[in-house]
């Protein structure tokens, strides 16, 4: 039996974001279009017009109000015209202003909800609608917007008075039509485009019929068999199906919903999601509903036909009616262990057009269910909840499992299909969100619709979580060196500033002193400048490291000095205005750092040949720094130091990041990784560099830390290893324990340390304290790596590897 009709008005299906210094994004009555060409040469229509719309889901009132125009640069002596507005805007309709007729034209305006005698521009100007009908006396964009009674205001064609920036100018056969929903940018929210005057009966001709509602389709329809709907850009009436999820927050609001009487086509998914931007909907899960509205494909990144990503086929400017509630929701399907295919995506560049295959491929599966209710029982976290109260789950416990309980990424060709992203619809204050970590569960069911988001790829929008249980991870610690090894770590303290809270780096210093056992000598990347992310022309980090220093001894570890080259400002990367860089830590109780005068920002350090030893011409120095390379990104920062009368070179690096790179998850399979040309570069300067060293010393001791930003698979990594003179120690690990780093979901790599073949007894240790947790110092983990440096004389080396068994621990 049918229920109570429930109708209302969505606004167009684009995400939208509040702009600065306007009035605030109208909630229910805007204007929807503008038209100042009627009666005018080569026009259609024989009068102006003004086009309201309602995205609330009750009628709004206009009774008293106003549509007032002031024209494109007004003068002091300026005034605003009104036309009086009577009556209210039901949901689902419009409301038609008529304004001055012209002497041109041969179409009459369908019959206008109001009338006005007001002769707009046809290019340029401004249109309010007033909460009252006193004209406005505001002549400025800041003082409109100051307005109490400004409820919506376009500018176009250049007008002084504007949100945002103004929209473009129309003309004499074309107007202004709202495209999005309020961002209180016009330059954002109208388009120019034809005139299409409509009434608050529907109207679109002078006494025509109620325009049609569009094409009755089903859900399964309007998704098809491909990434792309075959109705995309078509209106479609009366599509049936019962709510399964509301989002009920933010500028993206909306809701799940699903056909209970799917098809027999597996391609061709029973879910939908409708966008309401941000205007609340009266429906709930289990209410049955029929929709109508336009069909579109949303791109999280709202770049259109240059996004990167999938898109998200969805219902927008739709009117929704409430059939019945308390129905219960269409069966989650539950994903097991052999539910998703192993193979991860098709290829062949973009493969939005390609048929879907959901039974070869993980994509093409988790497509077939877009908007579908999906469960996932007892899921293992494979990626800790951020800040934002997103984690990861897999589907496929022993897909690639890490020896904590997450997924390790081994290659391009194994992108571990079980990975999904899970968020929650349920409020915060019914269901907080777990606070996980890597190897914990949510126990029970896991489900609620699929979605797709830009940084997170698949991702269950849960309206039922299942319930946390820990699963124990504890930071790690690692082995303190011996007496006679050196033992050198690595660790990105990711943005580390002055400015950054005492915990912070009170933490970064406990997990020197206590994880990783007071290390000799530690590389230390994104060390950013006095004065942090201002951008002030500030260089000089010495700020930063002596709190960071005097932390390390609070924490009771070693007085560490530092040694660092302050880079050309902005030149580097990373935050604009911190002015990231390498910097060493060393403990002068252990290590002597030769310090060679001379190195700055510009200055090369070069490889001097003294008696067979390879020294280098300024200690610290940058290796190579004029290299195209290195632009915008980190040079290498090379270092001497001597331990037990053994030189040691350590090259610092923190290589430029993926950024750029098309995603895993994106509608181009393979992804290019536009960013390996250029790491691809550095590793090449950095490896002519060590081969400067060993041809000079081919027993030198070499040690390269540092954030790479790339795997140990990949090309970057392969160009220092090749021919085997320098040994990258992640890749003689067991393949479950590869990684210092989790990404959506994967456990991978991005740190590095390299040595060459002299070191002996190298034992080398990633010391999980952050990736893994929910609560971070920093988001990579450390390494460390204790060796006993070569001497040079293989006689003496194993005399010094026998008295190694010995040797008491470092104090």
């Amino acid at each position: 039996m049918a229920g109570t009709a429930v109708t209302a008005l969505l606004s167009a299906g684009l995400v939208v974001t509040a702009a600065p210094a306007s009035a605030t994004p109208s909630a229910d009555a805007l204007i929807a279009e503008v038209y100042g060409g009627g009666g005018n040469a080569g026009a259609t229509l024989t009068s102006d017009y003004v086009e309201l719309a309602n995205r609330a889901a009750t009628a709004v009132s206009v009774a008293g109000w106003s549509v007032q125009y002031l024209p494109a640069a007004p003068k002091p002596t300026s005034v605003w015209q009104a036309t009086p507005l009577t009556g209210s805007i039901a949901p689902g309709t419009k409301y038609l202003v008529g304004e001055a007729k012209g002497t041109g034209g041969t179409t009459a305006l369908p019959t206008p909800d109001a009338t006005g005698n007001i002769n707009m521009s046809a290019t340029a100007g401004t249109v309010a609608l007033v909460s009252g009908t006193d004209p406005l006396t505001c002549l400025t964009a800041a003082d409109c917007a100051a307005d109490p009674r400004v409820h919506d205001l376009v500018g176009f064609g250049g007008a002084v008075v504007v949100e945002g920036t103004s929209a473009a100018a129309p003309s004499n056969t074309t107007a202004v039509t709202r495209t999005a929903g309020d961002t209180d940018d016009n330059g954002k929210d109208f388009a120019t485009g034809a005139p299409a005057p409509t009434n608050g009966k529907g109207e679109t001709t002078p006494g025509g019929p109620t325009p049609p509602t569009g094409v009755p389709a089903r859900i399964h329809d309007i998704q098809g068999t491909t990434r792309l709907s075959p109705l995309v850009g078509k209106q479609v009436s009366d599509v049936p199906g019962i709510v399964t999820g509301v989002r009920s927050f933010g500028n993206s609001q909306g809701f799940f919903f699903q056909d209970p009487n799917p098809d027999s086509d597996p391609r061709t998914s029973e879910g939908i999601f409708v966008y309401t931007g941000s205007a609340k909907i009266a429906v709930q899960p289990g209410d049955s509903v029929k929709v109508s509205g336009k069909v579109s494909e949303f791109y999280p990144d709202e770049s259109g036909a240059s996004s990167l990503y999938q898109s998200n086929t969805e219902l927008g400017s739709a009117t929704v009616t409430v059939v019945s509630s308390g129905n219960p929701l269409p069966a989650a399907e539950v994903l097991g262990p052999d539910t998703v295919p192993t193979a991860f995506a098709p290829t062949g560049g973009n493969i939005e057009s390609l048929p879907l295959q959901p039974d070869k491929y993980a994509l093409d599966f988790f497509e077939s269910r877009e908007g579908m209710r999906v469960e996932v029982d007892d899921a293992r976290v494979v990626g800790p909840t951020d800040k934002y109260n997103e984690l990861y789950v897999t589907t496929k416990p022993t897909q690639n499992p890490s020896v904590r309980g997450g997924t390790v990424y081994l290659g391009y060709d194994d992108n571990n299909s079980g990975r999904l992203e899970v968020q929650s619809l349920i409020p915060f204050s019914q269901v907080p969100f777990p606070k996980a970590n890597v190897g914990d569960k949510l126990a029970g069911a896991t489900a609620g619709p699929l979605d797709y988001t830009q940084f997170g790829g698949y991702v269950i929008q849960a309206t039922q979580l299942g319930g946390y249980v820990s699963g124990g991870i504890q930071p790690e610690t690692t082995a303190k060196q011996t007496v006679d090894e050196l033992a050198v770590a690595t660790y990105n303290v990711e943005n580390l500033a002055p400015t950054d809270p005492q915990a912070k780096f009170d933490r970064l210093a406990g997990n020197l002193v206590h994880n990783l056992a007071a290390p000799d000598i530690v590389s230390l990347e994104e060390i950013q400048d006095n004065s942090g992310a201002k951008d002030d022309g500030v260089v000089a980090a010495d700020q930063t490291l002596q709190k960071f220093a005097d932390a390390v001894v609070a924490a009771g570890g070693p007085q560490y000095r530092w040694t660092e080259i302050d880079p050309t400002n902005d030149a580097d990367g990373g935050q604009p205005g911190g002015n990231i860089r390498i910097a060493f830590f060393y403990n002068p109780k252990r290590v002597s750092f030769v310090d060679r005068p001379g190195g700055d920002a510009t200055t090369a350090t070069t490889i001097v040949n003294k008696h067979g030893q390879a020294e280098l011409s300024v200690s610290p120095g940058r290796v190579d720094p004029t290299n195209p390379a290195w632009n915008a990104s980190r040079k290498p920062l090379a270092a001497e130091f001597r331990f037990q009368g053994r030189e040691v070179i350590v090259i610092g690096n923190h290589l430029v990041s993926k950024l750029g790179d098309q995603p895993d998850v994106g509608r181009n399979q393979p992804p290019t990784r536009s960013s390996e040309v250029q790491r691809g570069q550095q590793t090449a300067a950095l490896r002519a560099f060590v081969d400067q060293i060993l041809a000079v010393n081919a027993k030198a001791n070499i040690v390269i830390p540092g954030d790479f930003n790339d795997m140990q698979f990949s090309p970057t990594v392969a160009t220092l290893t090749a021919g085997g003179k320098l040994r990258d120690l992640v890749n003689e690990l067991p393949a479950n324990q590869r990684y210092s780093y989790v990404y959506q979901g994967n456990s991978e790599v991005l740190d590095h340390l390299l040595v060459s073949t002299a070191p002996r007894g190298v034992q080398y240790d990633v010391v999980h304290v952050n990736a893994e947790f929910a609560d971070q110092a920093s988001d990579h983990d450390p390494q460390v790596v204790r060796f006993r440096p070569s001497t040079g004389n293989e006689l003496l080396d194993q005399l010094l590897d026998l008295a190694h068994c010995f040797a008491p621990p470092a104090k």
